[in-house]
């Protein structure tokens, strides 16, 4: 059993379950959520859902709309599970515990929407994480592997959706200008006078390449460390108009 706690976002609308050690969700998670574009139906994935952070706030902002969620340890997988049934939300949010690449062999072309927060730092190239923390940190499949799944997943023109980490942004374009088009880039920066740390990431399975949209950051909190609007209504639960 994994010592978890109940956590609630969005202003008590949404609860999660989350292991007490290890990866919980944050405005990362929030922002991918936020992120995903207003589908009035449809299945969306999430690979990687870890205990539902993003895809539970997803599945509240986007009440039309089937969501499955793919997590490889069946513990966080469980945690996932309970969170949805606690949110009232039925079979209309399906957790699979399996691993992404090979999860998605038998779904090519299935949904409408597919949305991930990849580990973000390649074995060896940090300290090791905390306890609980190395499947959510370090990858298992390599970065280009985790958009080859979701593009596999995806139906033709449907969107995919990432956050990762600014650095890593090349690696990701590099992937997806082979399989996609409408590329759109938000910069997210904690602060007007810092360097962006993070990125989202959207494109359209099957596209032709056309020009990279690279919009204005968002920008987190004002310099005297007060949340800004535009991150304030992330955590309210609205979405990001881009």
């Amino acid at each position: 059993m994994i010592a978890a706690s109940r956590d609630t976002v969005y202003q008590g609308r949404v609860t999660l379950v989350q292991p007490e050690a290890g990866f919980r969700a944050g405005f990362d998670s929030l922002a991918l959520a936020a992120a995903l574009p207003a589908l009035e139906m449809g299945e969306a994935l999430e690979l990687g859902c870890g205990s539902g952070g993003a895809l539970l706030t997803g599945a509240f902002r986007l009440p039309g709309v089937r969501f499955t969620g793919v997590e490889q340890e069946a513990g966080i997988a469980a945690l996932a599970r309970e969170g949805a049934d606690l949110n009232g939300y039925g079979p209309r949010v399906v957790i699979e515990a399996a691993e992404a690449s090979a999860w998605v062999q038998g779904q090519e072309n299935r949904f409408d929407l597919v949305f991930a927060n990849p580990p973000y730092f390649e074995p060896g190239k940090i300290s090791p994480p905390g306890e609980g923390k190395v499947a959510a940190y370090i990858e298992s499949l390599p970065l280009e592997g985790w958009v080859k799944a979701m593009l596999h997943a995806a139906k033709p023109r449907a969107p995919v959706v990432l956050i990762h980490r600014a650095a890593e942004l090349a690696r990701l374009l590099a992937q997806l200008d082979r399989q996609a088009g409408e590329i759109t880039v938000l910069p997210i920066a904690s602060k007007m006078s810092e360097p962006a740390r993070r990125v989202l990431v959207r494109a359209r399975k099957g596209l032709k390449r056309g020009p990279l949209t690279l919009l204005a950051p968002l920008i987190t909190h004002a310099e005297d460390g007060a949340r800004t609007p535009a991150a304030q209504a992330i955590v309210e639960g609205r979405g990001i108009d881009w």
